[in-house]
């Protein structure tokens, strides 16, 4: 009977154990929940269908330049006026990610704290800028500080990250309690600290050294610049932090 008893309380003890045992399941569904949620934080800045949300910078609406189509939102040089792109939208800490591909020998970049007031007749007079460029074709690759990647005439990428013409890349920007990050293809391109007094430093030895509105401000608008070359933009999105 002891024997039998003790093999009793030994399947009891297996079985409340399996009982407490954290289920797999519910695991699982935490999980998806919270990337769900991670996921719910991003806004979508361009739907794929329509420039809603956006307009050219000082003007009402957008120039006929700019076209979508299959997902895309493209600036056709040779479609006549275009102006430089920005959101209806300000915004502070935030994350922004796209995907970019430019033509041959072309410039365009991704500005932000763009200030849209008619005290400024174009982005790039407050908002720095990730640039956008064929490093293999454009005069200006040969200039540090103004190749895909680089905080344009500030920082130098920290390498090479960009695809050739014609491919694909994904940008990152990320700018949070006046860290600034940027990412080309994963890669990280550019890290600083901006508004310190390195920062003012590093203005003042640019080329935005007289622009008295570059690089001051804290919250603004995201723009896309048209440059007068062929550029195209998908899968727009930001997060704000």
């Amino acid at each position: 009977m002891m024997i039998k008893n003790t093999y009793l309380s030994i399947a009891a003890i297996a079985l409340i154990a399996t009982a407490c045992e954290p289920s797999n399941t519910t695991s699982n569904e935490e999980e998806q929940e919270t990337t769900s949620t991670r996921d719910s934080d991003w806004i979508d800045l361009f739907d794929g269908e329509s420039t809603r949300g956006w307009s050219s910078y000082n003007q009402e609406g957008i120039g006929e330049a700019w076209k979508v189509s299959d997902g895309v939102l493209h600036f056709d040089a040779s479609a006549g006026k275009g102006g430089d792109l920005v959101t209806d939208e300000v915004y502070s800490d935030f994350h922004l990610e796209l995907e970019w591909k430019i033509s041959e020998n072309g410039n365009s970049g991704i500005l932000f704290y763009v200030q849209e007031t008619e005290e400024y007749s174009a982005p790039y007079h407050t908002g720095p800028e990730m640039q956008i460029l064929d490093n293999d074709g454009h005069p200006d690759a040969k200039i540090t500080k103004h190749r895909s990647g680089d905080l344009y005439d500030l920082i130098e990428s920290s390498e090479e990250a960009s695809n050739p013409v014609g491919e694909w890349n994904k940008s990152e920007i990320i700018s949070q309690n006046g860290k600034l990050d940027f990412y080309l293809n994963g890669v990280h391109t550019v890290s600083t600290t901006m508004w310190d007094d390195q920062w003012n430093e590093m203005v003042a030895n640019s080329k935005f050294k007289n622009w008295e509105g570059f690089g001051k401000y804290q919250e603004g608008k995201i723009a896309l610049q048209d440059h007068g070359d062929d550029v195209w933009f998908r899968n727009i999105r930001i997060k704000k932090l």
